[in-house]
Order: structure tokens, then C-alpha cells, then sequence
């Protein structure tokens, strides 16, 4: 049963409105995020272009110039929305972790709720993390698709196409990167111990290696090896710190 902040049971209607209020706080950060990001746009598609770009400048027997096209009259603002959304929902991101660890704050324990600013801020670290992984791993996933596409394929990429990959990478690391806090968390309310995580470590890892290539979009090997050899190293840091914690809290459980 939720409460609120004095302690006192919370009805199902004031469950519903602090969920409305905190979605709508949510849906203002995005927004003003996303106001930022159109304001910015052009120097943020140059951001995005650039890993394109320097492959194609770099090896011009890649075939490409760099330039992305417009197929259609929609197809520049759809990119631009696209591109404004998303980077909105990144720099969103604290705020939106901080909305909803305060929704769910009411059904933990007082020794749990000690947790919220290391778990808002290691999120939004390890979500950066992951994107800029997946960053710097998108010229060589390019470059490695362009190169086995063949000498014969002359490369002239849309737009909007583009972005997706570029977003959908981004995403997929960052999300992948937020592992770890979940694992902690699992291990400090009692859902999962320390000792079963580290026994089943042979399954975690090859579900790792298997999700990587789930979520990855451009399902290259480079990419794959990118994300899934530090998830693993992550999941067994994720282990040692849920182990530590437990430990200090009840040296049985651990």
C-alpha cells in the first residue's frame, strides 16, 4: 500500500494524482528540452552527421560523400522533430528519474529511500556513458556495414533513416548501460541475492551477449562486442556493489 510523505495510507484517486502530476512534470522536462534541442538543431545534426562524415572523408573508397537526403517534403521536419524529441529526453533524464524514484519512494523502506540520490545520479552517469559508447562506436559500425554493402553500392542514405540508426544506437547503449542500477536495486530489496547472481554468472553473461544483439540495430559484430563486453563488466561490478551493501546490512543474506 503507497503512502504519502507524512506516512499515512494513500487512496487509490490520490495514487492516480500524484502519477498525473509526476507524468506531467516529466512531459514539461521533455518539452523544455526539446525547445532547446530546435533551438540548437543545426549544431546538434552536426553532432550527430559527424561519425558519417569523417568515414566518408577519411576513405573515399567507402564510396559516400557524407551528405544524407530528403526524399520526401516531410522528410527534413520529421528528422528535425525526431532529433529535437529525443536529445529533449536525454536532457530530460535527471528530471525524469527524479519524478519517478519520488513515485515510488512511498512503498520502500526508510532505509531504502536513503538510496534516491545515488541512484538518480549513477542512472543519468551510466545512461551518458552508454550513449557516448554508442557514439564512438558508430563511425566503425558504418564504416564496417559500408564496406561489406560492396564496391558496387553506392551509398545515399535518407535522412531520417540516418537518425533512426544514430538514435536507435544511442538508446540502445544507454538503456543497456542502466543495467547495473537495476541489479543493485533488485539485490537491496531483497529480490535477488548477491551469491544467486554470482552462481547463475555463466546464463547473465550469455544473456548479455544475446540481448546486445536483440537491441543493437545495426547488428554488426563490433557494435555487439562494444556493448555486451562492458555490460559484463558492468553486471559484476553491479554484483560486488549489491554484495557489499547487503553484507554491511545483514552478513547472513549476503
Amino acid at each position: 500500500m503507497s503512502r504519502d510523505a507524512s506516512g499515512a495510507v494513500m487512496p487509490l484517486m490520490g495514487h492516480l494524482r500524484e502519477l498525473r502530476s509526476r507524468i506531467i512534470k516529466c512531459c514539461l522536462a521533455i518539452a523544455a528540452g526539446t525547445v532547446v534541442l530546435l533551438v540548437v538543431y543545426s549544431w546538434f545534426k552536426g553532432i550527430l552527421t559527424r561519425p558519417y562524415v569523417d568515414i566518408c572523408r577519411t576513405d573515399p573508397s567507402l564510396g559516400c560523400d557524407g551528405s544524407l537526403y530528403s526524399l520526401g517534403p516531410l522528410d527534413g521536419f520529421s528528422a528535425r522533430i525526431r532529433i529535437s524529441t529525443w536529445g529533449g529526453v536525454v536532457l530530460s533524464l535527471p528530471v525524469v528519474m527524479w519524478q519517478i524514484w519520488r513515485f515510488i519512494v512511498p512503498a520502500l523502506e526508510s532505509r531504502e529511500r536513503r538510496y534516491a540520490v545515488p541512484f538518480i545520479v549513477s542512472s543519468v552517469v551510466l545512461f551518458a556513458a552508454g550513449c557516448a559508447l554508442g557514439y564512438w562506436t558508430l563511425d566503425k559500425a558504418l564504416e564496417f556495414l559500408i564496406s561489406w554493402a560492396g564496391t558496387d553500392i553506392t551509398e545515399a542514405y535518407r535522412i531520417n533513416d540516418y537518425v533512426t540508426l544514430v538514435t536507435l544506437m544511442m538508446l540502445a547503449f544507454g538503456i543497456g548501460f542502466l543495467s547495473p542500477v537495476l541489479i543493485v536495486f533488485l539485490q537491496l530489496v531483497g529480490a535477488v541475492s548477491p551469491r544467486t547472481l554470482v552462481r547463475q554468472w555463466r546464463f547473465a553473461v550469455m544473456g548479455i551477449f544475446v540481448l546486445a544483439a536483440v537491441i543493437t540495430p545495426s547488428g554488426d559484430p563490433i557494435t555487439l562486442l562494444a556493448l555486451s563486453v562492458p555490460l559484463t563488466v558492468l553486471y559484476a561490478a553491479a554484483v560486488a556493489i549489491g554484495w557489499v551493501v547487503v553484507r554491511r546490512r545483514d552478513p547472513v543474506s549476503a
